[in-house]
């Protein structure tokens, strides 16, 4: 009944940080990786990429003097420590996960290249790649769509607080209406920022769909799989 056979999950660094103003909550991320859980019996290909803000922004920092590329590095090691989180959050759940970080860190993450990834994804573990795109100026969503790309995920599913796609921000406007299904035409053209532009050129370019949705709640990963109609559905 799946959906999907591969898959690449875009996790904000912002929502690991649950109720507190800084950091991981356990709470957070042990809800996160019983979703994922869920979903590997299944023998769904997971391919995950996880932000950094929680513990740091390079471009924040760059706004508080800091070097914009060391800026940059920082939040890629920051993307390193949430993933290795992650894979030990999926272990306590009984999932077999390995990091892959975008520039060398032996022993504390395997070095990312494509056949590799992929070999752990067709052995059914959980492929966490770490360290954005390994250069600075570039975010995790774009990191997100090109390992999507990369590893010919079927959808790179965005999991958010917020349940879809909005007119507005829906937390500061509460006329904003949901979008169930927009084209990025549609999404270019209103100026909609689900993304930079560079991770959504990548992804309209390659023809890869993007769903946005509400991880926060549990199980609404797993409806998104089986072909429940929440979030919203970008395509061509």
């Amino acid at each position: 009944m799946l959906k999907y056979k591969r898959i690449l999950l875009k996790l904000s660094g912002e929502s690991l940080m649950g109720g507190q103003g800084y950091g991981i909550d356990e709470k957070r991320l042990s809800l996160y990786a019983a979703q994922i859980a869920e979903i590997s019996v299944f023998g769904v290909e997971t391919a995950i990429v996880i932000g950094g803000g929680n513990i740091f922004r390079g471009l924040s920092g760059a706004a508080k003097g800091f070097d914009r590329v060391k800026g940059d590095q920082m939040g890629m090691l920051a993307t390193v420590i949430n993933s290795l989180a992650l894979s030990s959050a999926l272990a306590n759940n009984g999932v077999k996960a390995q990091v892959f970080t975008a520039t060398r860190m032996e022993p504390i993450g395997r070095y990312y290249q494509k056949e590799a990834a992929v070999e752990a994804l067709e052995r059914g573990e959980i492929a966490i790649i770490a360290g954005g795109t390994g250069n600075p100026f570039f975010t995790t969503d774009t990191a997100s769509a090109l390992r999507g790309v990369e590893l010919e995920a079927e959808v790179m599913l965005k999991g958010t607080r917020v349940d879809g796609i909005y007119t507005a921000d829906p937390e500061k406007d509460p006329s904003a209406t949901k979008f169930d299904e927009i084209t990025y035409d549609e999404v270019y053209r209103r100026g909609l920022k689900i993304m930079d532009l560079t991770a959504t050129a990548l992804a309209s370019d390659n023809r890869l769909p993007i769903i946005v949705f509400d991880m926060d709640t549990p199980g609404n990963l797993k409806k998104v799989l089986t072909g429940e109609k929440i979030g919203t559905l970008v395509s061509c």
